[in-house]
């Protein structure tokens, strides 16, 4: 008895024993995942947050036996999301074994390698390109591959900290996005192009209209390059930008010119503009008042629309001219929108851009008016596409807060994002440290550039904005793909040569 008696309080102090040792690891493991800055979700959630990542890594290897995810999820799939991560860490970003992309798909981009490609030594990165040659102060954009709109209030301060610092060290431009400019889109001292929605904020009057002088404020920080017209935006054409009240802080109302704890809902269109003459109007006015180059932002819904656009630049002449374009698809993206506006509403960039490209080269503003493309472009075969198509430059945004660690939880509209990117909550905020995300962020940008500069070493170019219609194909239904130039014949025959 007594010997039974000892064997059961021995192992009743194993066990105790076992249970603090447990304890003591898993008290330091919190203390090490509250430390560590790399990764998001675990400063968040100590401990449980690790088996994302072992769950993650496990479906890598299971995915065979019971489905494969790499190209199903959507909006962006796990093989996109997975080359920001890899791009953003600075990590080897080649695959073995073979691609997991089906490449019979109907309308996927086939690029047509050269037989005889420069040598590496005569490959050539992308000269910088003029914008606004009628401004007071043009702009030399350095980078094919910008930062597109995302609000102070959309996104948190470190995202927006991180963006700034990160842009500046790779070379690119930051877009505020609708909220206005705040101090921590100008410590990073990167360029910045400031958008300019249909509420104002930032730049309104006390009665919501445009105030000349809040402008000439703006404009008088050298940093800020450019100014975006917002007439529209690929998720919700026809709706204006909606910032839930839990996201409307008194930092933010004040940046904004609002009231603060109410929801920010921005007018549909710009009260003041009616027509493209309004619009022109606008434009001009803006141009003269800060000295700089102003474009606008739409999502295209038919090219009759576009062509009246057209019409109306010619009919008044290159001064009245916008200096860029950005084209937004269907596809785009936002923090918060109704549904039926994301699925049904506008026309894909992949049909929009080649058509508003063809309209400004037959209406010879080609030299005059650069084409910015946008909308759920994240990966570097996205970017050549969009080159090809006819665009000067694309941005990205989705693409850049996969490299500031977004996980696509979907919850960009519910101030609970669990990476600190589109929260104003403290405790998820901790989660994004501003000193480790700027750095992917930068890494980011400049790997989607180099890869890019791959693809137009393989079809035979030196550098990418040499990409044309000519060197892709489109897959179409039955297997077989055509040449993009002759599905989408360009204005400009020089372009086709």
């Amino acid at each position: 008895m007594d010997f039974a008696a000892n064997v059961i309080e021995f192992m009743a102090l194993g066990f105790v024993f076992l249970l603090g040792a447990i304890a003591v690891c898993v008290a330091g493991l919190f203390v090490v995942d509250r430390l560590q800055t790399s990764d998001a979700i675990r400063r968040n959630y100590p401990v449980i947050g690790r088996f994302r990542h072992l769950f993650s890594e496990l479906g890598e290897f299971f995915r065979q036996y019971f489905f494969a995810m790499d190209r199903e999820e959507l909006p962006f799939n796990r093989a996109q999301r997975d080359w920001v991560k890899r791009a953003s860490l600075g990590a080897d970003n080649t695959i073995a074994f073979g691609s997991t992309r089906n490449t019979n798909v109907p309308g996927t981009p086939i690029f047509v390698n050269a037989p005889f490609p420069p040598l590496d030594d005569e490959s050539a990165r992308t000269t910088p390109l003029q914008i606004g040659p009628t401004a007071r102060i043009p702009y030399l954009a350095p980078s094919i591959f910008n930062i597109s709109g995302m609000s102070f209030g959309a996104i948190s301060k470190p995202a927006v900290q991180a963006l700034s610092r990160g842009a500046k060290q790779a070379g690119v431009w930051l877009n505020t996005g609708e909220g206005g400019l705040s101090p921590f889109h100008l410590e990073g001292g990167c360029d910045i192009v400031f958008q300019i929605g249909t509420a104002k904020y930032g730049v309104r009057s006390d009665q919501g209209g445009l105030c000349d002088d809040k402008l000439k404020q703006v404009a008088a920080h050298d940093s800020v390059r450019m100014f975006e017209l917002k007439l529209s935006q690929g998720a919700k054409p026809g709706k204006g930008g909606i910032l839930p009240a839990a996201k409307v802080t008194e930092e933010i109302a004040a940046i904004r010119g609002i009231a603060a704890g109410q929801a920010s809902l921005s007018p549909n269109r710009h009260p003041e503009m009616e027509n493209f003459g309004d619009l022109l109007d606008m434009i001009s006015h803006i141009r003269l008042v800060t000295g700089k180059p102003v474009g606008i932002k739409t999502v295209v819904g038919s090219e009759a629309v576009m062509r009246q656009l057209f019409e109306c630049i010619v009919a008044r002449g290159d001064e009245a001219a916008p200096d860029f374009i950005t084209i937004d698809g269907g596809e785009g993206g936002t923090g918060a929108a109704p549904m039926p506006l994301i699925d049904l509403v506008g026309m894909s960039v992949r049909e929009a851009l080649p058509m508003v490209a063809n309209l400004r080269d037959e209406h010879g503003l080609k030299d005059r008016i650069r084409l910015i493309s946008s909308g759920k472009l994240v990966n570097p075969g996205d970017v050549a596409w969009a080159l090809a198509a006819g665009a000067d430059f694309v941005t990205s945004a989705r693409g850049f807060m996969f490299a500031l660690g977004c996980i696509q939880a979907l919850k960009c509209n519910r101030n609970t994002c669990p990476t600190g990117v589109t929260t104003h909550d403290p405790r998820f905020q901790k989660g994004l440290v501003v000193a480790d995300k700027y750095t992917r962020v930068a890494k980011y940008a400049r790997e989607i550039i180099h890869e890019v500069e791959i693809i137009a070493h393989s079809v035979g170019v030196a550098e990418p904005r040499q990409i044309h219609r000519r060197h892709v194909r489109i897959m179409m239904e039955g297997g077989r793909s055509r040449p993009m130039n002759e599905l989408m014949p360009g204005y400009s025959s020089v372009a086709e040569l």
